[in-house]
C-alpha cells in the first residue's frame, strides 16, 4: 500500500473511531443505544457465551428456530455462532494449517494452487460402442475438457467379453464396452495419449485396461514413461459398496501391488490407484465415514505394497484419491482439508515416508450422483454448482460435474456441455480460484475440520483393532456402518428433518423431463459380433501361448502386468484374460464379501 493510501486509510479509520458514538455520545447507527443496553464507554467483559445467554436466547424464546437442532451428515451439531471458543485452547495455526505445499498440507499441495493452474476439468463419459464414445470424447475436448474420464460398462468391469451370455442386455448400458485391443484403439482414435491425461474408472479389470491403454500408446509411438492418468484400481471399496469384484481379496490385492511395481518402473507418471471414497458416500456413508473408511483402505494398500518389498517413497507418490462432493457445503470443504491433513500424518508417522510427494493427498472429485433427483431435474444444475464450489474451495486436483439428466439416463451432449460450463464459470467468473484456501481461519470451517478428523480417526482405530480393512470388510463392519448411516438419512427424509427440494418439499404435480439420450438396441449385438470376428482372424496359437504364460505367472509369484500386456498385444480379450485368472484365483461370492 502506498504512503498516500496508508494515510488515507488511517484518516478514515480515525474519523470512524471518533464518530462511532454519534453526536449524542451513544454508540450505534444514528446514536441509537444498542439493543442490549450497553454503552460504548462501558468496559464490561462480553463474550460469545454472554451473547448466547442474552441476545440469542431472547430471540429464540420470542421467535423460535426452524428446527430443534441443526446437524451435518456426520451428526456434528452445528452451533448458532462460531468463535475462537469452538477451537481447542491449544489450537495452533502453524501446526493445524501450515502453508500450501508444506506439511500437513491442510491448505493444499501446490504452492500456487489455482493461481498457477486450475484443476483438471474432466467429464466422465462412455457409452455403447468405442466408436460412439470416441465421438463424445472428441466433442468434450473441443468444448474445453482438459482430461478424459472413461466409464466402462458392467461386462467390462466384471471381466466378460461383449459376446458372453452374462453380458447380454448390459453391453454399453452404463459405459463403453471394451473387449480387446481393437476396441481400445478405436476408443482413442485421433486422441494423442502422450498429450492428455486419462482417468479410467475400472477396478477388478484395471490391470487389463491399463495394459490395453499402454498397447495403444505404443502403437501411437508414444513414450509410455510420459503417459499420465489414473486407474481407479480400488478393489476394497467394491467389496464394501459397489460389488463389481471378481476374485477374492487376497489375489485382488496381489494384482494391485503388481500394478504398483510395474508402473513405478515403466509408467512413472501414472497414478496407480484412485482410492475411492466416492462410492462409499454414494452407498450412504457420512462425511466422517467417507474419510475414515477411505483412508483405512489407503493404509491397507500401502501395507500390502510394503509387504511385497516396495519402497514407500518409490510408489506412494503415484497414489491418488477420489472423493464425493455432497450437499452440506461447509462440511464438504472441511472434509477435504481434514483428509489431506490426516493422510500426511499417516504417511509420515505410520509409514515413515520422507519424500513430500509421498505425504501429499492428491484427489479427484465428482459431484454427488446420489443427490440428483428425477423430479425437477433442472434443480440438479444448482446442486452440482454448489458441490463443485465446495470441491474447489477444498483444494481438489481434478473435478467432474454431473449432468442434470443423470438421474434419468446417460447425459445428452447438451447436458454434458452445461455440466462442463458449470466448472468453467466457477473457475473463471467467481474469483474463488484467485487466492489459496480462502476459508482458512473461519472458526466454523476449522472447527468442522477438527471434528471430522477426530471422528475419522476413531473409525481408523476401530478398523486397526479388527486387523485392517481387509478383515473389517470380511467381518462386515464397514458395510454395516454405512447401512446404518444410510438408514438414518432415509428416516430423516421421511420425517422431514432433511429437505430435498422437489422431492419431500416444493413438489410439482407434473414434471416435464428433458430429452434423454437413447441407446441403440443394436449396439450390443454389433459389439458381440465384432468380438467373434476378432477371434476368427487373430493368431490363436499366439493367444493360447500368452494366456498359458499368464496362468503360470499367476500360480507363481511373477509380476502379472508384463504377461497381461503381452497377452493384449496378441489380441487376447479381456474376458479370456479374466477367465485365465479366475481359473487360478477363484471367484469371490457375495456371501463371503459381506
Amino acid at each position: 500500500m502506498s504512503d498516500e493510501a496508508t494515510q488515507s486509510g488511517q484518516s478514515t479509520a480515525n474519523q470512524a473511531a471518533s464518530g462511532a458514538s454519534g453526536a449524542n455520545g451513544a454508540s450505534g447507527v444514528n446514536g441509537a443505544t444498542p439493543a442490549n443496553g450497553r454503552q460504548a464507554n462501558e468496559r464490561e467483559t462480553y463474550n460469545a457465551a454472554s451473547w448466547r445467554e442474552t441476545v440469542y436466547r431472547r430471540a429464540v424464546e420470542k421467535n423460535g428456530e426452524r428446527q430443534p437442532e441443526f446437524t451435518t451428515s456426520s451428526e456434528i451439531v452445528v452451533e448458532p455462532l462460531y468463535t475462537e471458543a469452538e477451537l481447542p485452547s491449544d489450537w495452533n495455526p502453524a501446526e493445524a494449517l501450515g502453508y500450501p505445499a508444506e506439511y500437513p498440507y491442510t491448505r493444499g499441495i501446490q504452492p500456487t494452487m489455482y493461481r498457477g493452474r486450475l484443476w483438471t476439468m474432466r467429464q466422465y463419459a462412455g457409452y455403447a460402442t468405442a466408436e460412439e464414445s470416441n465421438r463424445r470424447y472428441r466433442y468434450l475436448l473441443e468444448q474445453g475438457v482438459t482430461g478424459l474420464s472413461v466409464a466402462f460398462d458392467l461386462p467390462t468391469q466384471m471381466g466378460y467379453d461383449a459376446d458372453h451370455p452374462l453380458a447380454e442386455g448390459e453391453v454399453g448400458k452404463v459405459g463403453v464396452s471394451i473387449s480387446s485391443l481393437e476396441d481400445m484403439r478405436t476408443l482413442f482414435d485421433g486422441i494423442p495419449l502422450e498429450r492428455i491425461t486419462t482417468s479410467m474408472t475400472i477396478n477388478a479389470t484395471a490391470a487389463i485396461l491399463l495394459a490395453l491403454y499402454i498397447a495403444v500408446a505404443r502403437e501411437q509411438g508414444a513414450d509410455i514413461r510420459k503417459l499420465s492418468g489414473t486407474v481407479q484400481n480400488d478393489i476394497l471399496k467394491e467389496y464394501i459398496a459397489r460389488g463389481t469384484y471378481i476374485y477374492p481379496p487376497q489375489p485382488s490385492m496381489r494384482i494391485i501391488t503388481d500394478l504398483f511395481r510395474y508402473c513405478a518402473e515403466e509408467v512413472p507418471r501414472w497414478n496407480t490407484i484412485s482410492i475411492s471414497g466416492y462410492h462409499i458416500r454414494e452407498a450412504g456413508s457420512t462425511a466422517a465415514q467417507e474419510i475414515g473408511f477411505t483412508l483405512a483402505n489407503g493404509i491397507a494398500y500401502v501395507q500390502a505394497a510394503i509387504a511385497v518389498g516396495l519402497d514407500v517413497d518409490k510408489f506412494a507418490g503415484q497414489l491418488s484419491f477420489f472423493f464425493n462432493a455432497h450437499n452440506i457445503f461447509f462440511e464438504e470443504v472441511a472434509k477435504f482439508r481434514a483428509a489431506r491433513r490426516m493422510w500426511a500424518a499417516i504417511m509420515r508417522d505410520r509409514f515413515g515416508a520422507k519424500d513430500p510427494r509421498s505425504q501429499m493427498l492428491r484427489f479427484h472429485t465428482q459431484t454427488a450422483g446420489s443427490t440428483l433427483t428425477a423430479q425437477q431435474p433442472d434443480n440438479n444444475i444448482v446442486r452440482t454448482a454448489y458441490q463443485a464450489m465446495a470441491a474447489a474451495l477444498g483444494g481438489t486436483q481434478s473435478l467432474h460435474t454431473n449432468a442434470k439428466d443423470e438421474a434419468l439416463s446417460l447425459p445428452t451432449e447438451d447436458s454434458a456441455r452445461l455440466a462442463l460450463r458449470t466448472q468453467q464459470v466457477l473457475a473463471y467468473e467467481t474469483g474463488i480460484a484467485d487466492t489459496i484456501d480462502p476459508l482458512a481461519g473461519s472458526y466454523y470451517v476449522e472447527a468442522l475440520t477438527d471434528d471430522l478428523e477426530r471422528r475419522a480417526w476413531e473409525y481408523i482405530t476401530r478398523i486397526d483393532d479388527l486387523g485392517g480393512s481387509v478383515r473389517a470388510v470380511e467381518q462386515g463392519y464397514i458395510q454395516s456402518e454405512i447401512e446404518e448411516a444410510a438408514y438414518r438419512y432415509q428416516r430423516d427424509l421421511e420425517d422431514g428433518k432433511r429437505i430435498v427440494v422437489g422431492v419431500n418439499k416444493y413438489q410439482q404435480a407434473a414434471t416435464s423431463h428433458p430429452a434423454l439420450l437413447k441407446m441403440d438396441p443394436e449396439a450390443g449385438r454389433q459389439q458381440a459380433a465384432k468380438v467373434a470376428a476378432l477371434r476368427e482372424r487373430r493368431d490363436n496359437a499366439a493367444v493360447g501361448a500368452a494366456l498359458a504364460a499368464l496362468g503360470v505367472a499367476a500360480r507363481g509369484s511373477e509380476n502379472l502386468l508384463p504377461r497381461i500386456v503381452a497377452a493384449v498385444e496378441v489380441y487376447a480379450t479381456l474376458g479370456e484374460i479374466s477367465d485365465t485368472l479366475r481359473a487360478v484365483f477363484g471367484e469371490q461370492v457375495a456371501e463371503r464379501a459381506m
